[in-house]
């Protein structure tokens, strides 16, 4: 069993014993912190509260909520949500900030607590540590009887994160509802069965859904994932359906499945989005060190330019909002489109994958064949507390000094060929992670051995 305190917020299994998961005393503790660093954050103290739809969520909900109206927070519940309507909603709102009841793409045993601000994106890396100093210190003040904050239930916010969706220039409604496409969905019994349905419907999409029930028993592993994705592509050959869409219980990552049942691949989410918006709008892209380079490819086949940034989503965004970027994201299937707003977005990225298909006039396996085709081998390597990992990092800087090396997330190195291999420490587990890619599979294989046996030549040569 696990807990896990980040500057993100706060995740782990539910159950066991308190600072040692995610107990309710974990859950108020790390809320009435938040809370807390809002009023001292802001003039308006009010908070938007979203979750999907885990069997532990509405007990987690109840606990954040009322800590929440203790501190003196009005709280905005808008119940069973998105990731990504929560983020909206936050503005709309005019609200100090977010809380987003959701462990993601983790098992049904995992919740957690995800803050954003009051823009609706993740808080920073310094606002998160402010927020755990407050618990530490000990310093948190709550309301007296006569401030307790208030609390309103709003249930139309998945409605009018569809609506303007639909608004964007680039989702073409009308060429969308004149192809009638035939979609099979797996939401994976969270509140994407809320969230997908709906969107289609309005896009003149025949919809039929697979665990469509939001009752947190997911069907399979809730990583959109090939190996978890089996139930559906069967569907789809079965039903002769045009494209099958999965998300992640918060809807914030899309894969795609193509009409023969194969997989479009969730590091081609975001390429194939990125080269439709592109086509339309030219400007910078970025996704993180460990995506495809197929996004690079096609960006610069517009010509335009691509810049690289550290894993994680504010990462992403914050290098977004520096080089003004058009489109952006991660491998993972999570898709930003700034026009909407700073968030990965599977609803946005839907509607503008089948913008792009209807313009497009083929299938989506023919649509994955016009990208280039790489393959991501994902390692690890378990960090004992002997391994030095900046003198490892640094040595092996070093010895691939004649190739670029890239270090604003661990170390990547790009070689000569395009190929990279790229190192980093986790946040959430004592591992290095190891990620590698090539045009061919076995390649990316052995460049990950490669890497694996030089490290083990270094840490021989320091004992």
């Amino acid at each position: 069993m696990t807990l896990i305190k980040s500057i993100s917020g706060i995740r782990g299994t539910i159950g066991g014993f308190a600072g040692e998961n995610l107990t309710p005393q974990d859950i108020v503790e790390c809320t009435a912190a938040f809370g807390h660093w809002v009023k001292i954050q802001t003039s308006n103290p009010k908070i938007v509260v979203g979750r999907d739809a885990r069997i532990s969520g509405e007990i987690v909900s109840n606990l954040v909520v009322n800590t929440l109206r203790s501190v003196g927070i009005d709280v905005v519940d808008l119940g069973l949500s998105t990731t990504p309507t929560v983020e909206i909603a936050v503005p709309m709102e005019g609200a100090g900030a977010g809380i987003i009841i959701t462990a993601s793409h983790n098992p049904k045993q995992w919740n957690a607590l995800k803050f954003v601000n009051f823009n609706g994106e993740f808080i920073s890396q310094k606002d998160g540590q402010e927020v755990l100093d407050l618990i530490t210190e000990n310093a948190i003040e709550y309301a007296n009887v006569d401030k307790l904050g208030s609390y309103c239930q709003k249930d139309d916010y998945i409605q009018k994160h569809i609506d303007a969706v639909l608004a964007l220039p680039l989702v073409k409604v009308d060429a969308i509802r004149a192809k009638n496409y035939k979609v099979i969905i797996d939401p994976v019994n969270s509140t994407g069965a809320l969230a997908l349905p709906p969107l289609l419907e309005q896009l003149g999409c025949e919809v039929t859904i697979i665990n469509g029930e939001p009752n947190g028993q997911f069907a399979h592993n809730p990583e959109p994932l090939a190996e978890n994705l089996t139930e559906l592509s069967t569907a789809i050959t079965t039903n002769n359906a045009d494209l099958g869409i999965s998300v992640d219980p918060d809807v914030d990552r899309l894969a795609l499945v193509c009409e023969d049942g194969e997989m479009f691949g969730e590091e081609y989410t975001l390429v194939a989005v990125a080269n439709y918006v592109l086509q339309n709008v030219k400007g910078t892209t970025v996704s993180n060190l460990s995506s495809t380079r197929a996004l690079k490819d096609v960006t610069e086949k517009a010509g335009c330019v691509y810049h690289p940034a550290a894993v994680g989503e504010v990462n992403v965004v914050t290098k977004m909002k520096e080089v003004k970027a058009v489109i952006g994201g991660e491998g993972n299937g999570g898709v930003i489109y700034p026009d909407l707003h700073f968030g990965r977005d599977a609803l946005v990225g839907v509607a503008l994958i089948l913008s792009s298909l209807a313009e497009f006039g083929k299938s989506l396996s023919f649509l994955r064949r016009t990208f280039p085709s790489y393959h991501i081998a994902k390692n690890k390597i378990q960090l004992t507390p002997e391994i030095d990992i900046d003198h490892l990092f640094a040595e092996l800087q070093r010895k691939y000094s004649n190739q670029e090396i890239n270090t604003i997330d661990g170390l990547k190195i790009i070689l000569d060929t395009g190929d990279w291999i790229h190192l980093r420490r986790s946040n959430t587990e004592p591992i290095i992670r190891i990620y590698t890619e090539s045009d061919s599979d076995v390649i990316s294989q052995n460049l990950a051995k490669k890497i694996q046996m030089d490290i083990n030549d270094i840490l021989k040569s320091n004992n």
